[in-house]
């Protein structure tokens, strides 16, 4: 693997010091918190990568007290012509892109990583990125890489749920997935780009058996998380789980996926932008994602810090009763967007210990345990609680 060894140590002493781990986009939103993670790791060195040299030394700044790592900071620009060659110089043992938008980005980073023989984990929400991220297969497995997509809340943790509980069930009849973040959790640009992108256009989803056409951040809905959350709006999102789901989980009747803004008039202003979207009147939201990011940020005075997310599955046992199974994950006081960056830890980790065996490119589903999840989670303060009826 181009040199780099990967051996079975303690969280302690886990790796010496010519392994290495780069975070692409390692000062944002994600990014940041991956390497406050894995700064807690003694002997590895995590290059903090972006375009910026100072954002990148005020990460290390504001880490450095704390950290067991080595943090270096790595200028880069994943779309120079000199990428490919930077990170082969480079040689890390693992490289983690956080840089979205994924909306419309090729593959030549997961394939720069492969030519540098670097595991390549991603935390992609598209769902052409994820889901066809298997192309790379071959080329990954003849390098002996593993290459994952998909390494955020979906599909990596809400698959873990999925394959929790599906045991219980003979026949999975329905998946639905619903998030709701708080207003005043911490949010980035790229993400809200990522959603722009496909407000009011059409989606693909598996509904009533079949495949069938529904749009972006329309079909708006409540529902009550319970505990600290309370009623969240919600509306349809474009994510993987709508297509990988169906067919790994042999889903009989439905998948879906909603999520939505805490502040209802918000919310609804988003529902009607869909739909001007799609009568045509605005082609593309994410042309306005600057200003929109702006006015966003002014608001997040209003509203609170608690998020959650919500698996239910609904089927049969395998004594042929109908079962319903409720799983929530709450997280408060704005540690929500923690949540999409424990998919990747945890992989990264797995790595690190010689734990993954697994080699080629693949998207992010089934590749951890919940336990494994939950406990990165509880560090955190994140819960979840969950509710199983039978008939």
């Amino acid at each position: 693997m181009n040199g780099v060894e990967f051996i079975h140590l303690s969280e302690d002493e886990l790796v010496n010091m010519s392994q290495s781990v780069i975070v692409l986009g390692g000062y944002g939103n994600f990014g940041k918190r991956i390497v406050e993670n894995l700064s807690s790791i003694s002997g590895l060195t995590i290059y903090i990568a972006g375009r910026s040299a100072l954002k990148a030394q005020a990460c290390i700044d504001e880490l450095s007290s704390e950290a067991k790592a080595q943090l270096s900071s790595f200028i880069i620009d994943i779309y120079a012509d000199d990428f490919e060659e930077k990170l082969i110089q480079l040689s890390p043992g693992i490289v983690i892109h956080t840089s979205g938008p994924f909306q419309g980005q090729d593959y030549h980073v997961p394939r720069a990583c492969i030519q540098a023989g670097a595991h390549y984990i991603d935390l992609a929400d598209d769902r052409r990125f994820v889901c066809d991220i298997t192309e790379l297969d071959a080329l990954a497995k003849q390098q002996g890489i593993l290459v994952v997509s998909g390494a955020s809340s979906v599909p990596g943790l809400s698959s873990a749920v999925v394959s929790h509980y599906k045991k219980a069930y003979s026949q999975l009849e329905c998946i639905d997935i619903a998030i709701a973040p708080g207003n005043k959790a911490e949010r980035g640009e790229a993400t809200l780009r990522g959603i722009l992108s496909y407000t009011g256009h059409p989606l693909k989803v598996y509904r009533n058996g079949s495949w069938n056409k529904v749009y972006g951040w329309m079909s708006p809905r409540v529902m009550d998380f319970g505990d600290k959350v309370g009623k969240r709006c919600l509306a349809n999102v474009d994510v993987p789980d709508l297509e990988l789901f169906p067919s790994d989980f042999s889903v009989k009747n439905r998948v879906s996926f909603q999520a939505g803004l805490e502040l209802s008039w918000l919310h609804y202003l988003m529902v009607m932008m869909a739909f001007m979207s799609k009568i045509k009147i605005v082609k593309d939201w994410s042309i306005f994602t600057k200003l929109i990011f702006r006015v966003s940020e002014k608001l997040k005075v209003f509203g609170s810090d608690s998020g959650a997310m919500r698996v239910i599955l609904t089927g049969n046992d395998h004594e042929s009763k109908s079962r319903i199974t409720t799983w929530s994950l709450y997280a408060h006081e704005g540690i929500g967007p923690y949540i999409p960056t424990l998919s990747s830890i945890i992989l990264a980790r797995k790595l690190l210990n010689n734990n993954e065996d697994k080699r080629g490119a693949m998207p992010c589903s089934e590749l951890f345990t919940l336990d494994e999840f939950m406990a990165q989670a509880a560090e955190l303060g994140i819960y979840a609680d969950e509710g199983i009826v039978c008939g």
